[in-house]
């Protein structure tokens, strides 16, 4: 089987936050997972440069786009990297490669019919003299009464355009824009209205997509598409490839989501593959983002590819809701959020996946505070599973030199090792992260009780042969944890094959015993609890700052 994963590409505008990696993670759970079965991954994403948000960064601080793009490119690449995301191409969106295949799917879109010229009214700033790209304007949403930008609102999800929005200003001088004509290109949404209705009631039937993308993108089907303008004037991005519209650039509701294509193409090309394998039919996809962007991969880009007659369309979408911070929203204006570079200096990656993917905001808002994620590292990763390993392995060393008893292993506890693969394989391919790991741990929980209630501390003295199939027992137990865990915790993992001096061996049980351990150490360091006030009063002088 053919497995597509595709994560939302963050604008390099600014440092990830803790929300950015908890909406991108089960990405890379899906995609180690997959590649344990063996199936035929390709995992990509990249770093969106083209956007708005990069020539405002540039713009407050007197540089250029490409010096901002390349900052935050270069240093998403490495928080990536740390946190074990295993990308098979992370990319970038101003690639002469991502523009050439960006101009190739206009000029195909072109072709066949669904892009029209349209005169429009945009506004524009008399001030800083030039037309406003969407998210240059902000006002008050006319659906809602909150905030928002001239592309969509955050508060009710209504994608918006600029006009429709009241008390309008230009977000880079504050001054009320004028409206003026220009022409633009238009992309014929409206056309696949009927055909976007019969795919998004099929994926609902068969359960591929989270509930809050199906309900939102059926709302948006409701109030019936319209069709948007597709190219803007804008001041970064790719050239719009027609005569006549010199200076104007192809916008975000084409350019970025066919990030996803246009990835897959190079990674094909840079290492020989077929594309189409990944893009047809029987391929499966997954479509890892967060809510605010469910509109953008369950509604325009299946459209585009309706338009380009690509086969592909998404089969599953797993659309986590908002991670909150110490119980208010994450806000980078007033930076309140916990930032991933400054988290990974003092933090165990695996600790991070651990709790964002344990308090996964899957179907409702999540909330991350330093007190639950100090206590969730200190009593389950470490208490319950690292404790179970630990115990294990250190008996063995010590009263087996380092040995491991070759006994007969528990039936029972072998069954229930894999019964769980295959419980924890249905939630993962399901997009329920959260259920698969609590099931895991349900089970480590067990076998700490098992452990106990052996007693290999005594029976080693009385019972050698009951205690050899305990220490037997729990060694297979760990070493399925190691597969079990992985797609998970993988840097824990990592040091129990060490440990163990075994490798991957696929999602399935595994039943033959190592011989003889290696070093035993520790997985991981507890955390002083101390840390938790120290982390809250760095969050509230932090944003007591801007």
């Amino acid at each position: 089987m053919n497995v597509l994963i595709g994560g939302a590409w963050p604008y390099a505008n600014g440092s990830l936050h803790l929300g950015h990696v908890a909406a991108l993670l089960p990405g890379d759970i899906l995609a180690r997972y997959y590649r344990l079965k063996g199936e035929r991954v390709l995992y990509v994403s990249g770093s969106d440069c083209n956007g708005t948000p990069i020539s405002i960064r540039a713009n407050q601080e007197n540089t250029t786009v490409t010096a901002i793009a390349d900052r935050y490119h270069t240093e998403f690449l490495q928080c990536f990297n740390e946190l074990g995301f295993t990308y098979d191409l992370y990319t970038r969106t101003d690639a002469s490669h991502h523009h050439k295949a960006v101009q190739n799917i206009f000029l195909k879109l072109l072709e066949n019919g669904f892009l029209f010229k349209k005169r429009i009214e945009q506004a524009y700033c008399t001030v800083d003299n030039q037309f406003l790209p969407d998210r240059f304007v902000e006002g008050t949403c006319p659906n809602c009464g909150a905030k928002a930008r001239g592309d969509q609102c955050d508060n009710c999800s209504t994608i918006l355009d600029p006009l429709d929005l009241k008390d309008k200003t230009c977000k880079i001088c504050g001054n009320e824009p004028e409206i003026r004509e220009t022409e633009h290109y238009y992309y014929e949404f409206s056309h696949f209205q009927q055909q976007l209705e019969n795919f998004v009631n099929e994926a609902s039937i068969e359960g591929r997509w989270r509930e809050n993308a199906v309900q939102l993108t059926k709302r948006y089907l409701t109030e019936g598409l319209p069709d948007r303008a597709v190219t803007r004037d804008l001041p970064n991005g790719i050239s719009v490839p027609v005569d006549g519209f010199e200076g104007k650039k192809i916008y975000v509701w084409i350019e970025a989501v066919a990030g996803y294509y246009t990835a897959s193409l190079e990674w094909a090309k840079q290492n020989g593959k077929d594309v189409s394998e990944w893009w047809n039919e029987e391929a499966v996809s997954y479509y890892i983002h967060g809510k605010d962007n469910i509109p953008f991969h369950t509604v325009i880009w299946p459209a585009i590819l309706m338009g380009l007659g690509q086969e592909g369309l998404p089969t599953h979408i797993v659309s986590n809701e908002y991670l909150t911070l110490e119980k208010r929203k994450l806000s980078t204006s007033q930076n309140w959020a916990v930032w991933v570079p400054e988290i990974l200096k003092d933090y165990d990656p695996d600790s991070i996946r651990y709790f964002l993917t344990i308090n996964a905001p899957e179907n409702r808002d999540a909330d991350f505070s330093w007190r639950e994620f100090i206590y969730s590292h200190n009593s389950e990763l470490l208490g319950a599973f690292a404790n179970f390993v630990n115990r294990t392995l250190k008996f063995i060393a010590k009263s087996f030199n380092h040995k491991v008893p070759q006994a007969k292993v528990n039936n029972s506890i072998k069954l229930d090792v894999e019964n769980l693969y295959a419980k924890v394989g249905e939630h993962i391919e399901s997009g329920e992260m959260k259920q698969a790991i609590e099931a895991i741990f349900n089970f480590i929980r067990t076998s700490n009780r098992y452990f106990d209630e052996e007693q290999p501390w005594t029976t080693v003295n009385n019972q050698i042969e009951k205690c050899e199939e305990t220490l037997a027992t729990c060694v297979y137990i760990i070493q399925n944890l190691a597969q079990l865990l992985h797609p998970f915790l993988p840097f824990g993992c990592e040091k129990i094959r060490q440990m163990l001096g075994t490798s991957l061996n696929g999602w399935v049980e595994v039943a033959d015993l190592p011989t003889e351990l290696n070093n035993v150490e520790p997985l991981y360091e507890r955390i002083d609890v101390k840390k938790i006030e120290e982390e809250l009063q760095k969050l509230e002088e932090a944003s007591k700052r801007i």
